[in-house]
């Protein structure tokens, strides 16, 4: 409803001041009828009274205010989608909340939007680096790996063992360089699905760290925007990182669970626990952040015995039927 269409309320200085004004008349007519001639006691009671009923009708009148700034105060940018109700008479206070709700709006819209950019941005430039780690540097370092291979065949023994040792060092760092290209934008993500590319990053993490990392995913996954992957993707590969750096954990889970209309991602593990305080740190707050922007949340809690679950909760169409 349009504030147009809203009935016309008496503003709060009329409000107050009409109030004050009877008070003060009324006082007048007291004194006038019943002159107090120097009798200080009515004189006390009138000032007593009058400031009573001053408090009350302030009381009154400023209560919905205060309730409205604790309101402002609860916001929190990120759990969007809480608003002030416009409850009550037609007052000032109805028509600041509705304000108020309509910079949420476009505050919410335009963040949202922002950092949707954002991450198309970054999902750019890091599809456009792992290529280039792919195609050039880790073609560069296969062909000199082949070159040092045929001058060791040339050489003596002493100078052959040497280029190998190279040659050697040479692969380890191609095979770096692609797990690298492959973090930044794994190219099963692309081109097999978020399945694939959660089980190959699954099985690479626990490869490279040793830590124990159990799956339980569907076997199909329902339809889903690419937006919706990658965020689905970064969260599981953040919140792993997470666990294998400062969780102290020896086996982690990853699972996902499918309702009528929604997505949950659990990632969980047995380390040492989120120490307090640390909820809203880079690592959770990017992960937060992210799942705003597909019109999800994200839930990070401790367990009483030990270790840490993120549960990441995406909507989704699951389509007729």
């Amino acid at each position: 409803m349009v504030g147009s269409e809203r009935a016309r309320f008496v503003s709060l200085f009329w409000r107050l001041l009409i109030p004050n004004v009877a008070v003060l008349l009324t006082a007048g007519v007291v004194l006038w009828i019943q002159p107090a001639n120097g009798r200080i006691v009515v004189l006390a009671a009138g000032v007593v009274a009058m400031t009573a009923v001053n408090a009350i009708l302030m009381r009154r009148a400023f209560a919905p205010l205060e309730r409205l700034t604790g309101l402002m105060h609860r916001v929190d940018p990120l759990r969007p989608g809480r608003r002030i109700p416009d409850e009550g008479p037609e007052s000032e206070v109805t028509v600041l909340a509705r304000s108020f709700n309509d910079m949420l709006d476009r505050l919410e819209d335009e963040r949202r939007d922002s950092a949707r950019r954002e991450l198309a941005a970054q999902e750019r430039e890091r599809r456009r680096l792992a290529r280039e780690l792919h195609d050039e540097v880790g073609q560069n370092l296969t062909a000199l790996s082949m070159r040092l291979a045929r001058v060791a065949q040339g050489a003596d023994a002493s100078v052959a063992a040497e280029v190998e040792a190279a040659r050697q060092a040479t692969l380890v760092t191609v095979e770096h360089v692609r797990r690298l290209a492959h973090r930044l934008r794994p190219v099963a993500l692309d081109e097999l699905g978020l399945g694939a590319a959660l089980t190959t990053l699954c099985t690479e993490l626990s490869h490279s760290t040793g830590l124990e990392i159990a799956r339980d995913l569907p076997r199909e996954l329902p339809p889903l925007e690419t937006e919706v992957e990658t965020v689905i993707y970064r969260v599981t590969q953040e919140s792993l990182t997470n666990v294998a750096r400062h969780a102290g954990a020896t086996r982690a889970e990853v699972a996902i669970t499918l309702t009528d209309d929604e997505l949950v991602l659990c990632v969980a593990d047995d380390g040492r626990g989120m120490p307090a305080g640390a909820s809203m740190n880079g690592g959770i707050r990017g992960m937060r952040e992210r799942a705003l922007l597909v019109g999800g949340r994200l839930e990070v809690s401790r367990a009483d015995d030990a270790g840490t679950t993120v549960r990441l909760h995406v909507p989704y169409d699951s389509g007729p039927g």
